[in-house]
Parts: C-alpha cells; sequence; structure tokens
C-alpha cells in the first residue's frame, strides 16, 4: 500500500524502478547542495547590502565562487578532536544535523502540474509517470515533526561531547529552545492537517490547489491554508521553525558574544562546515516545508506551456520569498535573552497555537452539525479571550511572587 502512493512503483519494483529513485535521489540531493551554495553568498551579499557593506566579490563574478573557496578551505583545514571529548559521539553529531535535513527535504513537492486535472503532480518520464518529490509516505508530515525532532540530537550531543563548558552550555540551550519551541510547531502544524484531511505533503498540496475562495464576485483567491486556517497558525509556524533552526534573534545556542561559538567551538574543519552546512540546509528545507504547507508548494496558475515547468516555477517563487524573509530577519532584529526566548515560547506560542486549533476545530465540527458558524466563532472566540486572560493573569501573579521573594532574600 505504500508502494501504491507513488505512481512510479504501482505496478511493481523492477529494475527501472530501481534506477528511477536512484537517479531522484541523486537529483534532490545534487539540488539541495546547490540551494545551499547559492543561499550562503546570497545572504552573505545581501546583507553585505543591508549593512552597507560590500560582500563577497573577489571570488569568481560577483563573490559567487566565495562559498566553494571556503568549502575547500575549511575540508583542508586539520580536523581537531579534543582530548577529553568522547571521540565516538564527537564524530557523529554533525551528521545528526545533516541528515535530518536532506531527509526531510525529500518529502517535499519542488514541481508538477497541479492545475486540477485528472492526476495532480503527476509527470511522465521515459514511459514512466512519477511525482516530481523524492518520497511521499502517508504520513510525511509526522515524519518531518520526528526528523526536527532528530536534529536535537545534533546540537545536544555535540555540546556535551566536546568535553568543554561553552559548548554544554550551548548544547543545553540548544535542547531547551528546540524542545520549547516544537510543541508550538507541532500544533500549527496540526492546524494545516485538520484543514486539509492529510498527512501526505502531496495530498496537502493537492487540497491547496486552485481558487476555491471567491472575493468579490469573479476574482478567485487560492485555496492555501495561510487564509484557511486564518494566518495564525502560520505566523506561529514561521516563528517556531526560525527557533528550530538557530537563526537570529533565535541564536541563542551560538552567541559568540556569551559562548565563544556555542555547541559547535570546539569543532574544526570538515565537521565545522558540516554543521555550517547544515545550518544552511534546514533553512532551505523548513523555507520549502513553509511554502508546501501554507503556500500551496508548487500549485499556481499556468498561463500556458507545460504545468510541471510552471510548477517548478511557483515553487521555487515562494521559497526565494522566505528565504529572502530570514535573511532580512537576520538583517534587522537583535538577539533576544535567554528567558526572553523562554517565555515567548511557553507564554505566548503555545498557548496561542492551541488555543487557535481549538477554535479551528470548533468551527469545523459546527460546521458538519449544521450550527450557525456566526454564534460558533463567537462562543469558541470568548473561551480563547477567557483563557488568555486566566494564562496572563496567572503570569502576573508568578512575576509578583518572584520579585517579594527576591525581597526576602535581599532583606
Amino acid at each position: 500500500m505504500t508502494f501504491a502512493l507513488d505512481p512510479l512503483l504501482t505496478d511493481g519494483v523492477g529494475l527501472a524502478e530501481v534506477i528511477f529513485v536512484i537517479v531522484k535521489t541523486l537529483i534532490a540531493f545534487g539540488l539541495l547542495l546547490v540551494s545551499v551554495i547559492f543561499m550562503i553568498w546570497f545572504e552573505r551579499k545581501l546583507l553585505g547590502d543591508m549593512q552597507n557593506r560590500i560582500g563577497p566579490n573577489k571570488a569568481g563574478p560577483w563573490g559567487i565562487l566565495q562559498t566553494l573557496a571556503d568549502g575547500m578551505k575549511l575540508i583542508l583545514k586539520e580536523d581537531l578532536i579534543p582530548d577529553r571529548s568522547d571521540r565516538v559521539v564527537f564524530r557523529l553529531a554533525p551528521f545528526l544535523t545533516v541528515v535530518p535535513a536532506f531527509l526531510t527535504f525529500a518529502v517535499v513537492p519542488i514541481g508538477g502540474a497541479f492545475d486540477g486535472g485528472e492526476r495532480p503532480g503527476v509527470i511522465r518520464l521515459f514511459g514512466h509517470d512519477t511525482y516530481m518529490q523524492l518520497a511521499d509516505p502517508p504520513i510525511g508530515i509526522l515524519l518531518v515533526l520526528a526528523l526536527s525532532s532528530v536534529a536535537v540530537y545534533g546540537v545536544m550531543l555535540a555540546g556535551w561531547a566536546s568535553g568543554s563548558k561553552y559548548p554544554l552550555l550551548g548544547g543545553v540551550r540548544g535542547t531547551a529552545q528546540m524542545i520549547s519551541y516544537e510543541a508550538a510547531l507541532s500544533l500549527s502544524v496540526v492546524a494545516v492537517v485538520l484543514m486539509s484531511g492529510s498527512l501526505s505533503t502531496h495530498d496537502i498540496v493537492v487540497a491547496q490547489s486552485g481558487s476555491g475562495y471567491e472575493l468579490f464576485g469573479s476574482i478567485g483567491i487560492p485555496r492555501w491554508n495561510l487564509i484557511a486556517t486564518g494566518v495564525v497558525p502560520f505566523l506561529v509556524f514561521i516563528v517556531a521553525a526560525t527557533a528550530e533552526i538557530n537563526r537570529p534573534p533565535f541564536d541563542l545556542v551560538e552567541a559568540e558574544q556569551e559562548l565563544v561559538g556555542g555547541f559547535h567551538t570546539e569543532y574544526s574543519g570538515f565537521r565545522f562546515a558540516l554543521f555550517y552546512l547544515g545550518e544552511f540546509m534546514n533553512t532551505i528545507t523548513m523555507s520549502a516545508i513553509i511554502v508546501t504547507l501554507f503556500l500551496g508548494g508548487p500549485a499556481g496558475p499556468v498561463p500556458i506551456g507545460p504545468g510541471w515547468l510552471w510548477g517548478i516555477f511557483w515553487f521555487t517563487l515562494k521559497l526565494f520569498v522566505f528565504l529572502f524573509g530570514a535573511v532580512w530577519l537576520r538583517a534587522t532584529l537583535p538577539r533576544m535573552r535567554y528567558d526572553q526566548l523562554m517565555n515567548v515560547g511557553w507564554k505566548v506560542m503555545i498557548p496561542l497555537a492551541l488555543g487557535w486549533l481549538l477554535l479551528l476545530g470548533a468551527i469545523n465540527i459546527g460546521r458538519d452539525e449544521g450550527w450557525s458558524s456566526v454564534l460558533v466563532v463567537l462562543v469558541a472566540f470568548g473561551a480563547l479571550v477567557v483563557g488568555w486572560a486566566a494564562i496572563a493573569g496567572a503570569s502576573v501573579v508568578s512575576q509578583r511572587r518572584r520579585g517579594l521573594d527576591e525581597e526576602e532574600v535581599l532583606a
């Protein structure tokens, strides 16, 4: 049953199907590596423009080969292993950061014709039908969440196995940060699954294809989950994903002013390059997941020509917008304090994501039961306001008690 989800494997697995899967794997891996090289150059050049600097401009035209030069330098540098480190875990940790990022990208549809046809997203190559994604498991979104949890071990084990205090503090920070924001991220994903009715990334894109919402009569707007879920899960996912991949302003695990370099302080050469690669790969992967879940992935209008080609164009355009936004955030926002980071995660993001999920659930149940939509929304929203007021009140009381305790200690 799992094989039948991809048209390529519907009639069984033979030599041709195995070669197809191997070629698709190589293409996906190569595409992701090239995207990482471009992303590093793009971020450095864009940060230079935003900060009134030149940026890389020596290696190649517009400095585009600077990333390759830096990569070669890191590969040729001496690989150091601290005396007090756990050598096996120290060597393993960088791969726990890179491998989950690649496996996550494997379930992202990057093209295909999602134009309302009988077989959306299917392309035909050399007499075989397939999807423009490496894999489409029936639990694709659960796999994404599981892999994001595995990435936590890369940071945690790197800090613990280094045998040094600064990496250990960075690892502890990273573990607490990722666990805190994982809950909010998962709740926002549940809202998407609730509206799409499937855990498959391909089916989620299919559910968003076409123009299902009518605006001003004949003008249709996309059936994106960004609109269907009410924007809030989209914003929660962006903030939580930024914290998950340790991007500014949530890069507390790499705070060089406090921790030298954080969890990877003791790494050098190729192993440090893997962490560097994993960070930018995660940025691309998470942006692709956002596009898939909330903005329809490759789905978009097909003015003329083959639909699968337009699918690649729309996916690339949407992805580029979020990559630009990630760099913009890095250039604009200062790093948060760690207590602020935890407060946002536990006191804002999780209650907001959970409350909005309950609101969407109530609306869906009311629609199925034939209840008044206006009344359901008013009652559910009123319950959310009461719950939020209770959380805010409890937080204020807790802060006052903490202040009184501190005064007693000082006295």
